[in-house]
């Protein structure tokens, strides 16, 4: 696919599903929260946790790392696998606090080295990573997920075992580095697996269904 036929399928996307305003979140460190919480589970159960955690006045890098394990299980039990949840939180928490005192706005360095970083804590992966750095740093790096994955291989632009730095290139080689533009895109694609493309899909309705890898979208 060339980049003109990726930002028409872009502009497919955002003129069916409009902005969607990602990332909902009050503070860079609750982005980075979440990213961790929302690890196989919907968006509705981790706004559950996080507002507990608020409540529970948790929602910093300081005081979480005073907080005792059972009590951070407790109040994330909303997104599912609470007590391996907690375990990340805390473990991300911890490097947060001892690395950048708690303070986004001290990760200063280049993104592919805080990426080595954020990928050395215990519990992050390539998506909760990136999802952090885009979303609360505001680095261009494109966040893969399972919606993104299923959509490009059902329209056969990529192989069903396609590792993540595959799809990830398959973006960021054919868009401009632009963090706003990755931000919109992402979430369009999310949008678009969780109201089109899902498992049993509704290809009748799908604004990419006149897409094909040799073709532009229809205007």
């Amino acid at each position: 696919m060339e980049p003109d036929q990726l930002m028409r399928v872009y502009e497919r996307l955002l003129a069916r599903f409009g902005p969607q305003k990602w990332w909902p979140a009050r503070s860079p460190f609750e982005v980075m929260v979440g990213a961790v919480l929302t690890q196989n589970t919907a968006w509705t159960n981790v706004e559950k946790a996080i507002r507990n955690l608020r409540a529970a006045g948790l929602l910093s890098a300081r005081k979480l790392v005073g907080a005792p394990r059972d009590v951070v299980a407790e109040l994330v039990r909303p997104s599912g696998y609470y007590n391996v949840k907690a375990d990340r939180l805390l473990s991300f928490a911890r490097w947060f606090w001892e690395r950048y005192g708690g303070r986004v706005s001290a990760m200063r360095g280049a993104t592919q080295e805080l990426r080595a970083e954020l990928l050395a804590v215990r519990g992050i992966g390539e998506e909760t990573a990136d999802s952090m750095l885009l979303y609360a740093l505001g680095r261009p790096v494109f966040v893969v997920d399972a919606y993104t994955r299923r959509v490009l291989v059902r329209h056969g632009l990529l192989g069903a075992k396609a590792p993540y730095s595959e799809v990830q290139r398959f973006f960021e080689e054919r868009l401009p580095r632009d963090a706003s533009l990755y931000n919109e895109f992402h979430a369009l694609w999310v949008a678009l697996g969780k109201d089109v493309c899902r498992p049993s899909p509704r290809c009748e309705v799908c604004p990419l269904r006149e897409c094909l890898p040799d073709r532009v979208c229809a205007t």
